[in-house]
Protein backbone atom coordinates (compact mmCIF):
# COMPACT_ATOMS: atom_id res chain seq x y z
CA UNK A 1 0.00 0.00 0.00
CA UNK A 2 1.54 3.09 -1.18
CA UNK A 3 -0.93 6.09 -0.47
CA UNK A 4 -2.34 8.66 -2.37
CA UNK A 5 -5.04 9.19 -4.19
CA UNK A 6 -4.45 6.52 -7.19
CA UNK A 7 -3.32 3.63 -4.47
CA UNK A 8 -4.29 0.54 -5.63
CA UNK A 9 -4.78 1.54 -9.55
CA UNK A 10 -2.16 -0.82 -11.18
CA UNK A 11 -0.26 0.69 -14.55
CA UNK A 12 1.23 -1.39 -17.04
CA UNK A 13 3.55 0.78 -19.17
CA UNK A 14 4.97 0.25 -22.00
CA UNK A 15 6.77 3.61 -22.66
CA UNK A 16 10.18 5.07 -22.96
CA UNK A 17 12.13 8.47 -23.75
CA UNK A 18 9.57 10.87 -21.89
CA UNK A 19 6.19 11.53 -23.02
CA UNK A 20 5.13 8.00 -21.76
CA UNK A 21 7.71 7.85 -18.81
CA UNK A 22 6.01 11.84 -17.80
CA UNK A 23 2.88 10.22 -17.62
CA UNK A 24 3.63 6.77 -15.66
CA UNK A 25 5.84 8.47 -13.06
CA UNK A 26 2.75 11.36 -12.56
CA UNK A 27 0.49 8.34 -11.87
CA UNK A 28 3.26 6.75 -9.59
CA UNK A 29 3.72 9.85 -7.47
CA UNK A 30 0.34 9.97 -6.62
CA UNK A 31 0.16 6.43 -5.90
CA UNK A 32 -0.46 3.84 -8.44
CA UNK A 33 1.60 0.90 -8.70
CA UNK A 34 3.57 0.99 -12.24
CA UNK A 35 4.77 -1.79 -13.82
CA UNK A 36 7.19 -0.75 -16.67
CA UNK A 37 8.06 -2.85 -18.81
CA UNK A 38 11.28 -2.77 -21.16
CA UNK A 39 12.50 -4.47 -23.83
CA UNK A 40 15.79 -6.46 -23.11
CA UNK A 41 17.87 -3.21 -24.06
CA UNK A 42 15.63 -0.98 -21.72
CA UNK A 43 14.31 2.17 -22.14
CA UNK A 44 16.39 4.72 -24.45
CA UNK A 45 16.39 7.16 -22.25
CA UNK A 46 19.00 4.89 -19.99
CA UNK A 47 21.68 5.60 -22.02
CA UNK A 48 20.91 8.14 -24.73
CA UNK A 49 20.54 11.26 -21.66
CA UNK A 50 24.28 12.42 -20.62
CA UNK A 51 25.40 12.68 -17.27
CA UNK A 52 25.63 8.74 -15.68
CA UNK A 53 27.48 7.12 -13.27
CA UNK A 54 26.84 3.67 -14.56
CA UNK A 55 25.32 2.53 -17.74
CA UNK A 56 22.14 2.54 -18.06
CA UNK A 57 21.08 4.53 -15.42
CA UNK A 58 21.45 7.92 -16.72
CA UNK A 59 20.27 11.26 -14.66
CA UNK A 60 17.58 11.95 -17.16
CA UNK A 61 16.20 8.12 -16.67
CA UNK A 62 16.04 8.51 -13.07
CA UNK A 63 14.29 11.66 -12.54
CA UNK A 64 11.36 9.86 -14.81
CA UNK A 65 10.64 6.62 -13.67
CA UNK A 66 10.69 6.99 -10.11
CA UNK A 67 8.40 5.26 -7.53
CA UNK A 68 8.07 2.30 -10.78
CA UNK A 69 9.16 -1.49 -11.32
CA UNK A 70 10.98 -2.40 -14.37
CA UNK A 71 10.37 -5.97 -15.77
CA UNK A 72 12.36 -6.90 -18.95
CA UNK A 73 10.28 -9.02 -21.53
CA UNK A 74 10.92 -10.00 -25.23
CA UNK A 75 8.04 -9.48 -26.52
CA UNK A 76 8.89 -11.25 -29.58
CA UNK A 77 8.81 -13.98 -27.85
CA UNK A 78 5.81 -16.21 -27.15
CA UNK A 79 6.10 -16.98 -23.57
CA UNK A 80 6.60 -13.00 -22.54
CA UNK A 81 3.85 -11.96 -24.78
CA UNK A 82 1.44 -14.01 -23.07
CA UNK A 83 3.09 -12.96 -19.58
CA UNK A 84 2.24 -9.44 -20.87
CA UNK A 85 -1.02 -10.07 -21.54
CA UNK A 86 -1.45 -12.10 -18.21
CA UNK A 87 -0.08 -8.76 -16.48
CA UNK A 88 -3.05 -6.68 -18.42
CA UNK A 89 -5.76 -8.35 -17.49
CA UNK A 90 -5.05 -8.13 -14.18
CA UNK A 91 -4.24 -4.37 -14.24
CA UNK A 92 -6.25 -1.16 -14.37
CA UNK A 93 -4.10 1.28 -17.10
CA UNK A 94 -2.16 0.43 -20.02
CA UNK A 95 -0.59 3.34 -21.57
CA UNK A 96 1.75 2.80 -24.38
CA UNK A 97 3.33 5.10 -27.17
CA UNK A 98 4.36 2.00 -29.30
CA UNK A 99 2.96 3.07 -33.28
CA UNK A 100 -0.75 1.77 -32.78
CA UNK A 101 -0.20 -0.91 -36.15
CA UNK A 102 2.91 -2.68 -33.93
CA UNK A 103 0.32 -2.85 -30.85
CA UNK A 104 -2.59 -4.04 -32.72
CA UNK A 105 0.50 -7.37 -34.21
CA UNK A 106 0.71 -7.86 -30.52
CA UNK A 107 -2.36 -8.45 -29.67
CA UNK A 108 -2.03 -5.52 -27.06
CA UNK A 109 -4.80 -2.69 -29.11
CA UNK A 110 -7.90 -2.03 -27.00
CA UNK A 111 -10.40 -4.11 -29.18
CA UNK A 112 -7.83 -7.50 -28.17
CA UNK A 113 -7.50 -6.57 -24.75
CA UNK A 114 -11.44 -5.57 -23.86
CA UNK A 115 -12.54 -8.82 -23.78
CA UNK A 116 -10.14 -10.07 -21.37
CA UNK A 117 -10.58 -6.76 -19.22
CA UNK A 118 -13.51 -4.77 -19.82
CA UNK A 119 -12.54 -1.97 -16.82
CA UNK A 120 -8.81 -1.54 -18.51
CA UNK A 121 -8.31 1.77 -19.69
CA UNK A 122 -6.21 1.63 -22.34
CA UNK A 123 -4.05 4.36 -23.37
CA UNK A 124 -2.34 5.46 -26.71
CA UNK A 125 0.48 8.34 -26.37
CA UNK A 126 0.28 9.02 -30.52
CA UNK A 127 2.69 11.49 -32.53
CA UNK A 128 0.01 12.37 -34.71
CA UNK A 129 -4.01 11.83 -34.03
CA UNK A 130 -5.66 9.14 -36.12
CA UNK A 131 -7.25 9.90 -39.21
CA UNK A 132 -4.77 12.64 -40.55
CA UNK A 133 -2.16 12.22 -43.31
CA UNK A 134 0.60 12.05 -40.79
CA UNK A 135 -0.83 9.32 -38.47
CA UNK A 136 1.66 6.88 -38.93
CA UNK A 137 4.51 9.05 -39.06
CA UNK A 138 7.66 8.70 -36.14
CA UNK A 139 8.32 11.75 -34.66
CA UNK A 140 10.38 13.05 -30.95
CA UNK A 141 9.75 16.23 -29.29
CA UNK A 142 10.97 18.63 -32.31
CA UNK A 143 9.08 17.26 -34.72
CA UNK A 144 5.95 18.43 -32.76
CA UNK A 145 7.64 21.83 -32.27
CA UNK A 146 8.36 22.51 -35.59
CA UNK A 147 4.88 21.72 -37.29
CA UNK A 148 2.77 22.47 -33.89
CA UNK A 149 3.72 26.40 -34.24
CA UNK A 150 5.87 26.15 -31.34
CA UNK A 151 9.53 26.92 -32.97
CA UNK A 152 6.84 29.58 -34.91
CA UNK A 153 6.27 31.40 -31.97
CA UNK A 154 10.07 31.74 -31.44
CA UNK A 155 10.73 32.28 -34.41
CA UNK A 156 8.17 35.77 -34.33
CA UNK A 157 9.75 36.84 -30.67
CA UNK A 158 13.38 36.11 -31.90
CA UNK A 159 13.48 36.38 -35.80
CA UNK A 160 14.41 32.62 -36.68
CA UNK A 161 12.61 29.64 -35.99
CA UNK A 162 14.19 27.83 -32.82
CA UNK A 163 13.02 25.02 -30.03
CA UNK A 164 12.38 25.56 -26.46
CA UNK A 165 15.11 23.83 -25.00
CA UNK A 166 13.71 21.16 -23.23
CA UNK A 167 11.34 18.40 -24.54
CA UNK A 168 8.32 20.71 -24.20
CA UNK A 169 5.97 18.74 -26.40
CA UNK A 170 6.73 15.57 -24.92
CA UNK A 171 6.45 16.76 -21.46
CA UNK A 172 3.21 18.78 -21.70
CA UNK A 173 1.17 15.50 -23.77
CA UNK A 174 2.49 13.07 -21.19
CA UNK A 175 1.23 15.08 -17.98
CA UNK A 176 -2.63 15.91 -20.05
CA UNK A 177 -2.38 11.57 -20.62
CA UNK A 178 -2.33 11.23 -16.76
CA UNK A 179 -5.23 13.92 -16.76
CA UNK A 180 -7.22 11.79 -19.41
CA UNK A 181 -6.39 8.42 -17.40
CA UNK A 182 -7.53 9.63 -14.45
CA UNK A 183 -10.94 11.17 -16.20
CA UNK A 184 -11.21 7.96 -17.83
CA UNK A 185 -10.83 6.04 -14.14
CA UNK A 186 -13.56 8.65 -12.62
CA UNK A 187 -15.90 7.60 -15.34
CA UNK A 188 -14.91 3.92 -14.43
CA UNK A 189 -16.04 4.80 -11.11
CA UNK A 190 -19.45 5.12 -12.49
CA UNK A 191 -20.42 3.30 -15.62
CA UNK A 192 -18.19 0.01 -14.18
CA UNK A 193 -16.77 -0.50 -17.94
CA UNK A 194 -12.95 0.81 -19.34
CA UNK A 195 -12.01 2.38 -22.70
CA UNK A 196 -9.51 3.53 -25.08
CA UNK A 197 -7.72 6.98 -25.30
CA UNK A 198 -5.97 8.50 -27.89
CA UNK A 199 -3.11 11.24 -26.83
CA UNK A 200 -1.73 12.40 -29.78
CA UNK A 201 1.18 15.08 -29.62
CA UNK A 202 0.79 17.15 -32.52
CA UNK A 203 -3.07 18.04 -31.47
CA UNK A 204 -2.23 18.88 -28.15
CA UNK A 205 0.75 21.33 -28.72
CA UNK A 206 -1.50 22.85 -31.89
CA UNK A 207 -3.92 23.53 -29.28
CA UNK A 208 -1.41 24.84 -26.97
CA UNK A 209 -0.32 27.38 -29.40
CA UNK A 210 -3.67 28.48 -30.96
CA UNK A 211 -4.72 28.69 -27.25
CA UNK A 212 -2.42 31.52 -26.48
CA UNK A 213 -1.42 32.86 -30.39
CA UNK A 214 -5.16 32.94 -32.72
CA UNK A 215 -5.80 35.81 -30.99
CA UNK A 216 -7.30 38.65 -33.46
CA UNK A 217 -7.53 35.29 -35.90
CA UNK A 218 -10.24 33.47 -33.54
CA UNK A 219 -12.82 35.74 -35.76
CA UNK A 220 -14.23 35.07 -39.18
CA UNK A 221 -13.07 37.25 -40.93
CA UNK A 222 -9.84 38.27 -38.77
CA UNK A 223 -9.63 41.55 -36.50
CA UNK A 224 -6.44 41.18 -36.84
CA UNK A 225 -3.16 39.79 -37.21
CA UNK A 226 -2.52 36.83 -34.94
CA UNK A 227 -0.01 36.57 -32.29
CA UNK A 228 -0.25 37.42 -28.48
CA UNK A 229 2.17 40.73 -28.81
CA UNK A 230 2.95 40.94 -25.18
CA UNK A 231 4.28 37.05 -25.51
CA UNK A 232 5.96 37.68 -29.08
CA UNK A 233 8.29 40.83 -27.78
CA UNK A 234 11.61 40.28 -27.61
CA UNK A 235 11.74 41.89 -24.14
CA UNK A 236 9.68 39.56 -23.00
CA UNK A 237 12.71 38.22 -21.00
CA UNK A 238 14.08 38.91 -17.95
CA UNK A 239 15.65 42.52 -17.86
CA UNK A 240 19.04 43.60 -16.49
CA UNK A 241 19.24 45.29 -13.69
CA UNK A 242 22.73 46.78 -12.82
CA UNK A 243 23.76 43.66 -11.46
CA UNK A 244 22.60 40.78 -12.99
CA UNK A 245 18.75 40.39 -14.04
CA UNK A 246 14.80 40.90 -12.52
CA UNK A 247 11.37 39.85 -13.92
CA UNK A 248 8.47 41.90 -13.09
CA UNK A 249 4.97 41.12 -14.27
CA UNK A 250 3.25 44.17 -13.17
CA UNK A 251 -0.42 43.96 -15.11
CA UNK A 252 -2.97 45.56 -13.05
CA UNK A 253 -3.89 49.67 -12.75
CA UNK A 254 -2.71 48.92 -9.04
CA UNK A 255 0.96 47.34 -9.85
CA UNK A 256 1.38 49.40 -13.07
CA UNK A 257 1.17 52.31 -11.29
CA UNK A 258 3.28 51.55 -8.54
CA UNK A 259 5.57 49.76 -10.71
CA UNK A 260 5.96 53.37 -12.78
CA UNK A 261 6.70 55.34 -9.14
CA UNK A 262 8.93 53.06 -8.17
CA UNK A 263 11.31 53.55 -11.57
CA UNK A 264 10.69 57.75 -11.33
CA UNK A 265 8.07 58.07 -13.82
CA UNK A 266 4.65 58.52 -12.33
CA UNK A 267 3.59 61.10 -14.88
CA UNK A 268 2.92 57.34 -17.14
CA UNK A 269 -0.03 56.87 -14.74
CA UNK A 270 -1.69 59.49 -17.55
CA UNK A 271 -0.02 58.54 -20.38
CA UNK A 272 -3.21 57.42 -22.75
CA UNK A 273 -0.60 54.29 -23.69
CA UNK A 274 0.13 52.97 -20.28
CA UNK A 275 -3.32 54.18 -18.34
CA UNK A 276 -4.99 50.27 -18.72
CA UNK A 277 -4.26 47.21 -18.67
CA UNK A 278 -6.06 47.51 -22.30
CA UNK A 279 -4.02 49.95 -23.46
CA UNK A 280 -0.61 48.79 -22.02
CA UNK A 281 -1.24 45.40 -24.27
CA UNK A 282 -1.80 47.41 -27.32
CA UNK A 283 1.39 48.55 -27.14
CA UNK A 284 3.46 46.40 -25.35
CA UNK A 285 6.99 47.11 -27.38
CA UNK A 286 6.99 50.66 -25.57
CA UNK A 287 5.85 49.09 -22.05
CA UNK A 288 8.49 46.70 -22.32
CA UNK A 289 10.75 49.57 -23.21
CA UNK A 290 10.01 51.51 -20.18
CA UNK A 291 10.67 48.60 -18.15
CA UNK A 292 13.94 48.11 -19.66
CA UNK A 293 15.04 51.54 -19.31
CA UNK A 294 14.22 51.38 -15.48
CA UNK A 295 15.22 48.89 -14.05
CA UNK A 296 18.48 49.53 -15.45
CA UNK A 297 19.14 52.17 -12.32
CA UNK A 298 18.83 49.55 -9.31
CA UNK A 299 20.37 45.77 -8.54
CA UNK A 300 18.18 42.94 -8.26
CA UNK A 301 18.58 42.83 -4.53
CA UNK A 302 17.43 46.50 -4.38
CA UNK A 303 14.71 45.67 -7.06
CA UNK A 304 13.49 42.99 -4.77
CA UNK A 305 13.27 44.60 -1.53
CA UNK A 306 10.83 47.63 -3.58
CA UNK A 307 8.74 45.45 -5.47
CA UNK A 308 7.96 43.07 -2.37
CA UNK A 309 7.15 46.23 -0.34
CA UNK A 310 4.51 47.57 -3.26
CA UNK A 311 3.67 44.47 -3.93
CA UNK A 312 4.42 44.28 -7.54
CA UNK A 313 5.01 40.69 -9.58
CA UNK A 314 8.59 40.39 -9.29
CA UNK A 315 11.57 37.67 -9.22
CA UNK A 316 14.78 37.14 -9.65
CA UNK A 317 16.31 35.21 -12.45
CA UNK A 318 17.35 32.19 -11.79
CA UNK A 319 19.55 29.74 -14.00
CA UNK A 320 19.51 26.05 -13.91
CA UNK A 321 21.91 25.64 -11.42
CA UNK A 322 20.46 28.18 -9.23
CA UNK A 323 17.03 25.88 -8.73
CA UNK A 324 19.51 23.94 -6.51
CA UNK A 325 19.99 26.82 -4.12
CA UNK A 326 16.35 28.79 -4.64
CA UNK A 327 15.59 29.82 -0.79
CA UNK A 328 11.85 29.11 -1.49
CA UNK A 329 12.04 25.63 -3.19
CA UNK A 330 14.48 24.82 -0.31
CA UNK A 331 11.66 25.89 2.49
CA UNK A 332 9.24 23.50 0.77
CA UNK A 333 11.92 20.84 0.95
CA UNK A 334 11.28 20.36 -2.91
CA UNK A 335 14.86 18.98 -3.78
CA UNK A 336 15.31 15.70 -1.63
CA UNK A 337 18.71 13.37 -1.08
CA UNK A 338 18.30 10.00 -1.84
CA UNK A 339 20.50 6.69 -1.45
CA UNK A 340 20.03 4.69 -4.74
CA UNK A 341 21.42 1.07 -4.53
CA UNK A 342 23.21 0.71 -7.62
CA UNK A 343 23.97 4.89 -8.33
CA UNK A 344 24.37 6.12 -4.67
CA UNK A 345 23.73 9.53 -2.92
CA UNK A 346 21.73 11.16 -5.59
CA UNK A 347 18.93 14.38 -5.55
CA UNK A 348 15.47 14.51 -6.50
CA UNK A 349 12.37 16.85 -6.95
CA UNK A 350 9.60 15.67 -5.28
CA UNK A 351 6.01 15.51 -6.66
CA UNK A 352 4.84 19.21 -6.50
CA UNK A 353 0.92 19.13 -5.60
CA UNK A 354 -0.04 17.82 -2.19
CA UNK A 355 -3.76 16.17 -1.56
CA UNK A 356 -5.03 16.64 1.74
CA UNK A 357 -6.65 13.60 2.18
CA UNK A 358 -2.62 12.32 1.87
CA UNK A 359 0.07 11.81 -1.02
CA UNK A 360 2.19 8.55 -1.53
CA UNK A 361 4.00 7.43 1.61
CA UNK A 362 6.51 5.43 1.00
CA UNK A 363 8.89 6.08 -2.41
CA UNK A 364 10.94 3.91 -4.09
CA UNK A 365 14.00 4.43 -6.63
CA UNK A 366 14.14 4.52 -9.89
CA UNK A 367 14.78 0.88 -11.00
CA UNK A 368 17.58 -1.24 -12.41
CA UNK A 369 16.93 -2.56 -15.79
CA UNK A 370 14.45 -5.43 -14.83
CA UNK A 371 14.92 -5.04 -11.20
CA UNK A 372 11.65 -6.74 -10.35
CA UNK A 373 11.17 -9.10 -12.61
CA UNK A 374 10.79 -12.53 -10.62
CA UNK A 375 8.72 -10.13 -8.19
CA UNK A 376 6.05 -8.93 -10.78
CA UNK A 377 6.00 -12.30 -12.53
CA UNK A 378 5.62 -14.26 -9.26
CA UNK A 379 2.36 -11.59 -7.96
CA UNK A 380 0.57 -12.62 -11.51
CA UNK A 381 0.64 -16.53 -11.12
CA UNK A 382 3.98 -17.50 -12.61
CA UNK A 383 6.11 -20.13 -10.13
CA UNK A 384 10.16 -19.68 -9.23
CA UNK A 385 10.53 -22.59 -12.18
CA UNK A 386 8.09 -20.72 -14.73
CA UNK A 387 10.22 -17.73 -14.58
CA UNK A 388 13.76 -19.55 -14.43
CA UNK A 389 12.30 -21.28 -17.78
CA UNK A 390 11.59 -17.99 -19.27
CA UNK A 391 14.97 -16.77 -18.34
CA UNK A 392 16.76 -19.72 -19.90
CA UNK A 393 14.80 -19.25 -23.15
CA UNK A 394 15.33 -15.12 -23.02
CA UNK A 395 11.91 -14.61 -22.51
CA UNK A 396 12.34 -12.29 -19.50
CA UNK A 397 15.51 -11.03 -17.83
Amino acid sequence: MSGGPLDGVRVVDLTTVVVGPICTRTLADYGADVIKVEAPGGDLLRTMAQGSRHPGMSGKFINFNRNKRSIVLDLKKPDALAAMHRLIERADVFVSNVRPEALARAGLDHASLAPRNPRLIHCSILAFGRGGRYYNRPAYDPIVQSLSGVAGTLARATGEPRFVPMVMSDHTTGLIAAQAIGFALFRREKTGKGEAIDVPMLENMASFVSSEHLGAMTFDPPVGPSGDNRLLSPDYRPLPTRDGYITVGPNTNLQAFAFFDAIGRPELKTDPRFDSPAVRTANAAAYFEVRKDGLAQKTTDEWLEIFDRLDVPAARYNSIDDLLTDPHLADVDFFRAEEHPSEGRIRRSRPANTFSGGGRETTSHAPTLGEHTDAVLGEAGYSAAEIAAMRAAGAVR
